[in-house]
């Protein structure tokens, strides 16, 4: 057995052996829940009993690999802004090219980013890259608080030695590095903005809890949602409220859905008004086509072995879905054909993730549904993707009150910010993309060598 399965089955035997003193603290925990605000919906934002657990090696070869990632990515950005077809390539809308033609005011234009990624021994595979601002970092705090001195862990930790990732800090400090280079002199305004919700979820409460870190850190702070912004006399505001940063909550695609370029927010960053972090260049990263472009050996050529290898190892191939023939894995492919032909293989993922277009795998769908799938993926931007087999895990879970063991997929994205990897968070949920309400973050931690 490995080292991270006995330590995994010698945490399931901590809280096996005294249900009474576990009930306890499961009981315990739902009140701790409620007192530290991690609840959303009346759901705690962690359905698991168990930390997830990265030995010091997986971490170490996921910061290596992740980095590199994020060297090329930096690359992939710089060359799509001067060369139009390569943007073209990424199926991006026309405002957000002109968005992503606008200099930001600041050289690092990605501040803090993730990645979804499976780590299993000792591969990791990327499967999307984010352009949004970690999630789970705030909550990742918390979560190590709660778990490290919790009875079961404390017992754990006796014969294991396990060590916190990441936190918060990383992020302001990006934060106020950005704003710096942006020009500021003294600590910024700073708006969280995200579109209003009709009911909570994760992501809307956790801003809420960043609101409260800037604060602590003598920031003034707010969330905002777009129909609230004005933009006069040079100042960006809401209400009586004037905001120097904008910590950008919003995707670009769905913001423009809804407001076009003549909204404040976008003429007060034209103008260079207001620091908006992360930059609209951002969005770049957003699209699914740059793993097309990542996997493209046309492209990626000249990037140092150290990245090309890392593209390699960790990036299922990827092609926007079009017809015509391409190159996959070294052969030339008439790329509609294959993708008939491969379906147990390959997965169709939207370019742009949405709450209309879904993923289909092809290894969990039919002959007609995979044909329905394609024939939408040729007439909405949509990549085709080489498969990654998740490696579910077992994890104990308070499922109203009682402990039982369920199989999850488990989600290791790790936080970039201004391109160098300080900590990670981790997304649990149902195994084989079956629904359930067993969806939320883990808590993570390393452990370390005996």
């Amino acid at each position: 057995m490995t080292q991270l399965g006995e330590a995994t089955a010698r945490y399931h035997k901590i809280l096996e052996q005294d249900p009474e003193r576990n009930a306890a603290w499961m009981a315990q925990l739902r009140e701790q829940w409620k007192a530290r605000h991690l609840m959303v919906s009346g759901r705690p934002v962690s359905p698991v009993l168990r930390p997830h657990f990265l030995s010091r090696r997986q971490y170490i070869n996921l910061v290596k690999t992740a980095e590199s990632l994020n060297a090329s990515i930096d690359r992939i950005r710089k060359m799509a802004v001067v060369q139009p077809q390569l943007m073209s390539r990424m199926e991006m809308l026309p405002a957000e090219k002109m968005l992503a033609s606008v200099d930001p005011g600041y050289s690092n234009w990605s501040v803090a980013s993730l990645m979804d990624t499976q780590v299993n021994n000792g591969s990791v595979h990327f499967t999307a890259p984010q352009a949004d601002m970690p999630h789970g970092m705030v909550y990742g705090d918390a979560l190590s608080e709660l778990f490290y001195d919790a009875p079961p862990v404390k017992e754990f930790r006796k014969k294991n030695k396990i060590a916190k990732v990441g936190g918060a800090k990383p992020l302001l400090a990006a934060t106020l590095k950005a704003w710096k280079d942006f020009g500021g002199k003294t600590l910024p305004n700073i708006a969280i903005l995200e579109f209003r919700q009709p009911f909570a979820s994760i992501d809307s409460h956790e801003y809420t809890l960043l609101v409260e870190l800037f604060r602590k850190n003598g920031l003034q702070a707010e969330v905002v949602f777009p129909e609230q912004l004005e933009y006069r006399n040079d100042i960006l505001r809401k209400g009586d409220f004037t905001i120097d940063l904008v910590y950008r909550g919003v995707r670009a695609h769905e913001f423009l859905m809804k407001y076009d370029l003549t909204h404040p927010l976008v003429r007060a960053y034209r103008e260079r008004k207001v620091c908006v972090v992360n930059s609209f260049r951002t969005e770049l990263t957003r699209k699914k086509a740059l793993l097309a472009l990542l996997t493209d050996d046309a492209i990626t050529e000249s990037f140092p072995p150290a990245e090309r290898k890392a593209i390699k190892e960790s990036i299922p191939c990827t092609r926007v879905v079009a017809a015509g023939r391409t190159m996959w894995k070294g052969q030339s492919v008439d790329l509609i054909d294959f993708i008939q032909k491969n379906r147990e293989s390959l997965v169709l993922r939207p370019n742009e993730d949405s709450s209309e277009l879904h993923s289909t795998e092809g290894w969990q769908a039919d002959n007609a549904t995979w044909e329905r799938a394609l024939r939408q993926a040729v007439r909405t931007p949509y990549v085709v993707q080489e498969r990654v087999a998740p490696v579910p895990i077992s994890f104990p879970v308070d499922y109203y009150g009682d402990m039982v063991y369920r199989d999850l997929n488990v989600d290791v994205s790790p936080h970039a910010f201004l391109g160098k990897i300080q900590g990670c968070s981790s997304k649990v949920s149902a195994a084989q993309g079956n629904f359930s309400t067993i969806t939320g973050l883990a808590p993570t931690f390393i452990l370390e060598t005996k």
